[in-house]
């Protein structure tokens, strides 16, 4: 088993390649590097305020980053081996890929660092815990709601951030599976991605739109994805067309709010980030944490966005 000096060493030509160096830790405190996703979304700050109240509470250090956008799989992982390279006491992570990190992952559980997986996890046993919502049973409930509205009969399509993280993953199959299996007379006509990109997402869904004009419904599988339809629906007139996003940040509000978005699911991102430090404590602890930390759901619309429950997980 690799101590942490070794692992340090172990980890050094990986910070030759252009890592920034991380935040170190400080004699005597309790040192907890979050690396996120991506920055480009208000999503992300939301789970960073929640870390950031933990961290106050418990009175631990945390850094929160991660890469300019959600493509950027290479930059998370040396943002990661960064972090480890510092000996921290535990290491939040949210995967870009679900399978690219599990070499470090392996590094830092040999080394005695706890990691809890957080939003997106990733397929291997070693993080203590993932704090996300449970994505699979949300999209599903957003191809329920798509079939209400569309009348359980028609054409839909979806417009992914991404065929390789978890949270991607989950999303896209907990609706196609979904639709499959209890509305057979909805065709799913075409999957796209758009790396969570509002402008990338914007062409993809004009493209879809230009080639299905029958089109009855779309969902898009976050943030990024969601707006990218209500620009491409601003942008080419289209009427009559039922969009569903996820994730609850100013601009799908305002959608909603506006008609040119039908619903949405909203997670609860100062939760995640709250629960991820709260899990990263107990597991230094020696604390016995369950597998998945299922910080919760709900579907929104203009029936519901002023109530207080959804209110609560609403953010700038």
């Amino acid at each position: 088993m690799l101590s942490r000096r070794a692992l340090v060493a172990a980890l050094g030509l990986t910070l030759t390649f252009g890592a920034a160096p991380a935040a170190q830790a400080q004699d005597g405190e309790v040192f907890i590097p979050l690396i996120s996703k991506g920055f480009q979304h208000q999503f992300w700050q939301a789970v960073k305020s929640g870390a950031d109240q933990a961290a106050e509470e418990m009175g631990v250090r945390i850094t929160f980053e991660g890469p300019d956008n959600e493509t950027m799989v290479d930059r998370q992982i040396d943002m990661l081996a960064a972090a480890l390279a510092n000996n921290p006491d535990a290491i939040g992570f949210a995967a870009l890929d679900s399978q690219a990190a599990i070499p470090l992952l392996r590094q830092a559980d040999e080394a005695g660092i706890p990691i809890i997986a957080f939003d997106s996890g990733v397929d291997s046993d070693i993080p203590a815990a993932t704090a996300t919502t449970d994505n699979v049973a949300a999209a599903a409930l957003a191809a329920d709601k798509m079939a209400e509205l569309i009348g359980g009969a028609g054409k839909v399509a979806v417009v992914a951030h991404d065929q390789t993280s978890r949270t991607g993953i989950d999303r896209r199959d907990g609706f196609l599976n979904q639709i499959e299996s209890e509305y057979p007379e909805i065709e799913v006509v075409s999957v796209q991605y758009g790396a969570g990109d509002q402008l990338q997402s914007t062409e993809v869904a004009k493209a879809i739109l230009t080639a299905n004009p029958d089109l009855n419904g779309m969902f898009g599988t976050n943030e990024g994805s969601a707006i990218g339809i209500v620009n491409a629906v601003r942008e080419m007139g289209t009427e009559d067309l039922v969009v569903i996003g996820y994730d609850s940040g100013k601009a799908q509000t305002d959608a909603i709010r506006e008609g040119l978005m039908a619903g949405a699911i909203t997670q609860n991102p100062v939760g995640i980030g709250y629960e991820t430090v709260k899990a990263a404590i107990a597991a230094m602890n020696g604390e016995d944490l369950p597998e998945v930390i299922d910080t919760g759901f709900y579907y929104y619309d203009q029936s519901n966005i002023d109530d207080e429950e959804i209110q609560a997980v609403l953010y700038d």
